[in-house]
């Protein structure tokens, strides 16, 4: 699979390349091209990224040529009516690089393509009235992406995804007053971050978590009178943190009887 573009230069014979090259006289003669360096014929990335970054108003002759490599390349830098085309490409690596240039409103047919980074690449930039469809994605991915766009009260529909890293980000992201429904979720990560912004009476009921640090998470969320039982948490950390938020309220309301 082809992961990167510009790849690494290859070595191939600088006056092969220039011999019948529409490119040899005029801009070799004025440095607009660099055998070795900078050449559009070369079959190395870098080359033909130099020779486009240079001339990008040639990048349009190119978009169709059979080197997907070159073809990829010059979508970067041709305009976006000459690349429209290409979002149907044969080559995943192109259809990437169309992904990330066309405006937001034309992504919406690259969300089903075949490749996922080609759908991540949508689903970040695609408007939002189109994101739902694609909580149903196979890849865990484009899901989590999904997730940190969508609007909050839609994120309901991602509380029972089968990936973790999924409903962390739906954790991270549902309002504090809905977190109780993934306060039973399975992972204990998902847990923690409930804890972590969790309201007083739901992070009480996670100071009674089996995982330390979960219970952790929700000492600086929970109500202080809950903290008092886990001063004898057979977790050290625990029981220090617990013992810091009591002494730090104490310092903050002196004339309160103490804990």
């Amino acid at each position: 699979m082809k992961n990167e573009l510009a790849s690494s230069d290859t070595s191939t014979d600088s006056s092969s390349l220039c011999a019948g090259c529409c490119y040899s006289l005029n801009f070799l003669t004025h440095q607009r091209c660099v055998p070795g360096d900078s050449c559009v014929r070369a079959h190395s990335g870098r080359q033909i990224d130099r020779f486009f970054s240079n001339n990008p108003d040639e990048a349009e002759n190119f978009v169709d040529d059979l080197f997907w490599e070159r073809r990829a390349i010059a979508a970067r830098y041709a305009s976006l009516e000459s690349i429209t085309n290409l979002a149907l490409d044969r080559d995943e690596v192109v259809r990437r690089v169309v992904a990330s240039r066309l405006p937001p409103n034309e992504l919406v047919r690259l969300l089903k393509d075949s490749d996922r980074d080609v759908r991540l690449a949508a689903v970040s930039r695609v408007p939002e009235n189109h994101l739902l469809p694609l909580i149903h994605d196979p890849d865990y991915l484009v899901r989590a992406t999904v997730a940190r766009r969508l609007p909050h009260g839609k994120l309901t529909k991602l509380i029972h995804d089968p990936d973790r890293e999924v409903r962390k980000v739906v954790a991270q992201r549902l309002p504090a007053f809905a977190l109780h429904l993934l306060v039973n979720d399975t992972e204990p990560e998902v847990r923690a971050r409930i804890a972590e912004r969790a309201l007083p009476e739901l992070a009480d009921k996670l100071l009674d978590d089996p995982e330390w640090w979960v219970r952790l998470a929700a000492v600086a969320q929970a109500s202080p009178s809950a903290l008092l039982p886990l001063l004898k948490d057979p977790e050290p950390e625990v029981r220090e943190l617990v013992r810091e938020r009591l002494q730090t309220l104490s310092a903050d309301f002196p004339d309160k009887e103490p804990l």
